[in-house]
């Protein structure tokens, strides 16, 4: 891989940093294809059980890199194919990436630097929790090239996150959203310090991986779920069985041992 970066922090937590600082980190089948292949492997891992996901430079993500194409940056299987064709094998290489990180076994945590934007704002959004640096800057902006800003799991994110009639207002406008009011609107879950993004990330992973495989995985896969629960019963029904389930792990009786002891818990492998 040669437009991301992987390094393991505390055994437990993940930092990929998307690596082409010198276009922003915009997104080309090369880095699409490099992305899809760090994090497919991170979630393989039962050592990690967090994944902070970042950019180089001065931005997180700028997008689409419309100077790929003419570079000869193409998706896969698109030799042989007319224009509608290889648009539509890229748009589901890139939106493959938001389904990969949303679907994820282990949550993710984006640590937003600089701009997030078009396709970077989507992978923003994919992530479970953001953490903005201060001069971060978020935009839906398809609308102003000509085309929707319903693109990349943008129109599905983005109205849960902070609300249809917000989302409604900067897919619609195209304007930027600095950290401040994305913090405000609910859209990033703090903003750090100047240069301070990864470290408040990983203090959120840290947060996390003190707690059990079985705990992390059944916490995130539910709520994601029950996001989409047609009913309070439906959603009553998923959570009764994994609470169930949870029971068999053993690791309720590894919590009272510990709790009985006054020591952090030793979890039992999932």
């Amino acid at each position: 891989m040669t437009t991301v970066q992987v390094e393991r922090v505390d055994g437990a937590v993940a930092v990929v940093t998307l690596d082409r600082p010198e276009r922003l980190n915009a997104l080309s089948p090369t880095l699409a294809a490099d992305l899809d292949a760090a994090l497919r492997e991170q979630f393989r891992d039962r050592a990690v059980q967090a994944v902070v996901l970042t950019g180089a430079g001065r931005g997180f993500c700028s997008g689409f890199d419309l100077a790929s194409r003419a570079e000869g940056d193409h998706a896969p299987d698109t030799d042989g194919r007319g224009p509608v064709g290889r648009f539509w094998m890229l748009q589901e290489q890139l939106s493959g990436l938001i389904t990969l990180i949303h679907e994820a076994p282990k949550p993710v945590i984006g640590a937003i630097n600089g701009v997030a934007v078009g396709g970077g704002l989507a992978v923003a959004l994919a992530c479970d929790l953001r953490v903005a640096g201060p001069e971060a800057a978020f935009g839906s902006v398809f609308v102003n090239v000509g085309l929707s800003s319903c693109d990349m799991g943008v129109s599905y994110f983005l109205p849960r996150i902070i609300g249809a009639t917000r989302a409604a207002e900067l897919m619609l406008t195209g304007r930027m959203v600095g950290a401040e009011e994305a913090e405000r609107i609910g859209l990033v879950n703090s903003v750090s310090g100047p240069g301070d993004h990864v470290d408040a990330a990983l203090a959120l992973a840290r947060a996390i991986t003190r707690h059990s495989e079985f705990s992390i995985r059944m916490t995130k896969s539910g709520m994601w779920a029950n996001i989409d629960a047609p009913s309070l019963r439906h959603a009553i029904e998923l959570e009764n069985r994994t609470q169930a389930l949870g029971t068999f792990t053993g690791n309720l009786d590894v919590y009272e041992a510990a709790f009985a002891e006054k020591r952090r818990p030793t979890w039992d492998a999932m």
